[in-house]
């Protein structure tokens, strides 16, 4: 008898943003390239998104219905739109008093965060659970998976439904950051519509306020985070935030799964932000013609010194206050700086002196701008993440892919990612980069040391660079392990 072939399974992602209209980090850029990697494995994906302007603006809008919701007086408009080149669909929650604003996805020019964001991201979260019972009558996903705070309300609302007795989809909730934990004051529960017995300490309390990241963890069927190491670092006091108990007990649900890399964005073979594009028959060429404008741009000496590039907020968690104090070994050692970013005000002040002090040897850029990021990382030798916790990184595996070796702190998915050039990877040609352990300015000296002697050996660099560049990091292997876990989920 011939066996029935299974139906499509559909996944809705819940999210706040995706690249390259609306990303404050890794986030949006995983939003991207996931949900591909996905259809390419023959899901039916589908994304739930705030309706942003940039959304509105650059999505071919097809359809829409109106539901009625716990946070407007009015029906609010869900209109399905389909993504620039692309086949994949979205839902974009179209309530202009909440998402129609200027700024950011979360706070006001004046880098305030809105203070009514427990309602605009509750109302996100509410829609991807209205989508997963069926609001949209032409689509029903058999998942509804959502992504950090912003969405970790929809495992809720989808567990308060099923309380009610309706038939729900099966839920994911994934951890790109579990720093960022969506608090609120306690005052704010009862604007979410939640059944009064979810504020509790077996529900979305947290230390006497309310977390939307607890309400992902506790609710979720299923528990990921984007990288091994971190979903194990989580678990403990140290790397926690206050949620490793609750993630010890749920180990179980909880599963580590790698980012990849997009090569539709990051392919140094089809990067037009680079002087000349290159693989690994012409990678020397290529990183060449790279560093030399990078110097140009950022006002550096012509020379042989090794280029250490960062391309970062500015953030303690980032540890750029590492190397704003290692700084000094990295010049006396023989090294140049080129680094982009922003934030902290202190670390930008910081480092934007210690470029004019060392004009020629250390180049700053405070702010963003996308090609001059792809420039530092092809132009680099170095790609430098003293990162005192990293989820995933991304900043690493682009460097790598670009012949650009990472120099990392030992944590997090740049365990996962980096290979160190210990004497023993050194001599078995396995090494792709350096790793430091204790984050300390004197263990990062350390390495920065080690890095700068190990380019004197151009042969031995030659061979990391290459390693590096041929390691896979491609989403194809990501999504394979998610439908795997969607499947043995859905039983």
């Amino acid at each position: 008898m011939a066996r029935a072939r299974p139906r499509t399974l559909r996944v809705l992602h819940a999210a706040a943003e995706l690249y390259p209209w609306v990303k404050t980090g890794g986030l949006g850029d995983v939003l991207a390239a996931l949900p591909p990697a996905l259809l390419e494995q023959g899901v039916d994906t589908r994304l739930c998104l705030p309706a942003f302007p940039a959304f509105l603006d650059a999505f071919h809008l097809t359809d829409a219905v109106r539901l009625a919701t716990p946070f407007a007086a009015e029906r609010v408009r869900v209109t399905l739109a389909t993504l620039p080149g692309s086949k994949i669909a979205a839902y974009l929650v179209d309530h202009p008093p909440f998402y129609d604003r200027p700024g950011g996805p979360y706070g006001g020019s004046d880098g305030r965060d809105w203070p009514d964001n427990h309602r605009r991201f509750a109302l996100l979260a509410w829609v991807a659970a209205a989508l997963g019972t069926g609001a949209d009558p032409n689509w029903r996903p058999d998942v509804v998976h959502g992504h950090d705070w912003h969405a970790g309300l929809a495992p809720a609302y989808l567990r308060a439904q099923a309380e009610a007795g309706h038939q729900v989809p099966a839920s994911v909730f994934t951890v790109h950051n579990l720093a960022y934990t969506g608090w609120f004051a306690v005052g704010t529960f009862p604007e979410l519509s939640l059944p009064p017995s979810f504020y509790g300490l077996n529900g979305v309390e947290f230390y006497g306020g309310i977390s939307f990241m607890k309400a992902g963890l506790f609710y979720a069927d299923r528990l990921t985070t984007v990288s091994p190491t971190y979903a194990r670092e989580i678990q403990t006091p140290e790397y926690g935030e206050g949620f490793d108990g609750l993630l010890r007990a749920r180990a179980d649900a909880l599963t580590g799964i790698l980012n990849g890399v997009d090569p539709r964005y990051w392919d140094p073979e089809h990067d037009d932000a680079i002087p000349q594009p290159y693989g690994l028959d012409n990678v020397e060429a290529g990183k060449a013609a790279a560093k030399a404008a990078l110097r140009r741009r950022l006002h550096l000496f012509d020379g042989e010194k090794p280029i250490f590039g960062v391309v970062s907020r500015l953030t303690p968690q980032k540890g750029l206050d590492l190397l704003l104090t290692a700084l000094p070994d990295l010049v006396n050692g023989g090294g140049q700086l080129a680094l982009l970013g922003s934030g902290d005000r202190d670390l930008e002040t910081g480092f934007a002196a210690a470029a004019e002090a060392q004009r020629g040897t250390i180049g700053v850029e405070i702010g963003y701008d996308e090609k001059l990021a792809r420039l530092v990382i092809a132009g680099s030798d170095v790609v430098v993440i003293p990162s005192r916790f990293e989820p995933c990184g991304l900043t690493q595996l682009y460097g790598l892919r670009y012949g650009t070796l990472p120099l990392v702190r030992r944590t997090g998915g740049l365990v996962d990612t980096v290979i160190d050039a210990t004497p023993a990877r050194l001599a078995d040609k396995t090494a792709t980069g350096f790793m430091f352990e204790a984050a300390t300015p004197e263990a990062l000296a350390a390495t920065l040391e080690w890095a700068t002697a190990q380019y004197a050996n151009r042969d031995g660099w030659r061979q990391m660079m290459r390693e590096g560049m041929t390691r896979d990091f491609s989403w194809a292997q990501s999504a394979r392990q998610y439908v795997a876990m969607y499947r043995e989920l859905l039983g």
